[in-house]
């Protein structure tokens, strides 16, 4: 333990370790909250591209239904960041989530549409409605979670990851085992039931934020240097893994030749390591925020080796194997985790250096530019995912994908370069200004 501990007051001391009841309630929700919506997000993967196949849906229209949910949850996102505190934190959480649980029952009930235009238009609907709902709650969560817990933000979002990866980790399962012994219906209305659930839970437990609404902007905010890179980031990984969702499972069908309720299990292995490395990622980014930038440069890299390697890519002359296939998802999580957990610390840092308000309008802004680039990857990798699958095939499609995490690696390199270059710049000048002042005479001679 350090001097300046020792010397602390005891109460002090233990206020630092101990968490406050609305530190507490605000973990239960947010924890309910992602655990909730993942599995409602997760439990399409196994068995909804195979469905919508039964209806005459092409791939490419798979991978727009999957990218429509993130197109409106990124036009929600920037509008709900930027009046969260108008419309009020706790509200636009709660809202967010009764939408997503309704919308989530009706996406069950699509399968009694016609099949071709009906379907695929009901199928638009209901995913847009969702989004949106999606979006308001999480830009709320992440908003909140910021705000109660200025100084461990990384830590907070990287334990919540636990139980984002397990609502990962269960949907694909869950959603294909139901799917298997009740049909189509039963996944989306026990899990939408499930999520309204959550509702009077979040209602009771999470405290109340309350702010002021801020002076800055998101154009302020995005053409700053640092987020605009971060931004990026945040793309690479959602379009990551937004491509596996109308592809992973057919690709996995095809070659392996899995059941349904096993291709879910597939799934597991990203899903796992990332939500259990999550948490020791986010401690090392709050501790130690001189290796953030480590950390994103690792984790870009290795996202984009990952997906060069899931066909593999046929330049490689490797033959697809399951035990290689699994390997490759797990090592992707981490990879992902390694870079996921401290882009959102690095953006607040970005905007409090730069002036911007500490309360929950700037919060606002930063929770709402985050879903909505996570959104932006979300939409653009599933509908690329499913127009390259169908043209060529998931190996290609996969080596392709793995470029815009490549591109992330070199963007980081090149700021993080261009940052410590202009650091010591301005340190050489502030040690030449200091010696120039040493040596002028304190007292001007005649």
């Amino acid at each position: 333990m350090s001097e300046s501990t020792d010397l602390m007051p005891e109460s002090d001391t233990n206020s630092r370790r101990k968490l406050s009841s609305n530190q507490i309630l605000t973990m239960i929700s947010a924890a309910s909250l992602n655990f909730s919506s993942m599995i409602c997000y997760s439990i399409l993967g196994p068995f909804f591209p195979q469905e919508a196949t039964k209806k005459g849906v092409s791939n490419t229209i798979v991978g727009f239904i999957f990218g429509c949910f993130a197109l409106f949850n990124f036009l929600s996102s920037l509008i709900l960041g930027k009046y969260i505190v108008q419309i009020g934190a706790k509200f636009m959480f709660v809202a967010g989530l009764s939408l997503s649980g309704v919308a989530t029952i009706l996406f069950g009930l699509l399968d009694k549409a016609s099949e071709g235009t009906v379907f695929i238009a009901l199928c638009f609907l209901v995913r847009s409605v969702d989004a949106v709902g999606f979006g308001a709650s999480i830009t709320a969560s992440s908003s909140i979670l910021a705000q109660a817990f200025p100084n461990n933000i990384a830590t907070a979002m990287g334990s919540l990851e636990i139980f984002t990866g397990l609502g990962l980790v269960l949907g694909p399962p869950i959603g294909g085992v139901l799917y298997q012994s009740f049909g189509y219906e039963v996944p989306f209305i026990a899990l939408g039931c499930f999520v309204l659930l959550m509702v009077p839970l979040n209602l009771f437990l999470l405290p109340t934020y309350d702010s002021s609404p801020g002076k800055d902007s998101f154009w302020t905010l995005v053409t700053l240097p640092k987020v605009m890179v971060m931004c990026f980031t945040i793309f690479s990984l959602s379009a990551s893994l937004g491509f596996l969702d109308p592809t992973m499972s057919l690709f996995v069908t095809e070659t392996f030749h899995l059941q349904v309720g096993y291709v879910g299990l597939v799934f597991l292995g990203l899903a796992l390591s990332y939500s259990i490395s999550s948490p020791l990622l986010g401690l090392i980014s709050d501790k130690l925020p001189n290796l953030r930038k480590w950390l994103l440069i690792v984790g870009s890299l290795g996202t984009a080796m990952c997906f060069f390697m899931l066909g593999p890519a046929p330049i490689f002359h490797i033959e697809s194997k399951l035990w290689l296939f699994i390997f490759i998802l797990v090592l992707d999580g981490f990879c992902i985790g390694l870079c996921g957990i401290p882009v959102y610390p690095e953006l607040l840092s970005a905007a409090y250096d730069n002036g911007f308000d500490e309360g929950l309008s700037t919060l606002g802004l930063i929770s709402g530019l985050f879903s909505a680039m996570w959104s932006t990857g979300s939409f653009v990798g599933p509908t690329l995912g499913g127009f390259l699958n169908e043209k060529f095939n998931f190996k290609w499609a996969a080596a392709f994908q793995g470029l815009f995490p490549l591109l992330a690696f070199i963007l980081n390199v090149i700021f993080y370069a261009w940052e410590a270059h202009k650091t010591k710049r301005r340190s050489s000048s502030l040690e030449t200004n200091s010696t120039v002042q040493e040596r002028e005479p304190l007292l001007q001679q005649d």
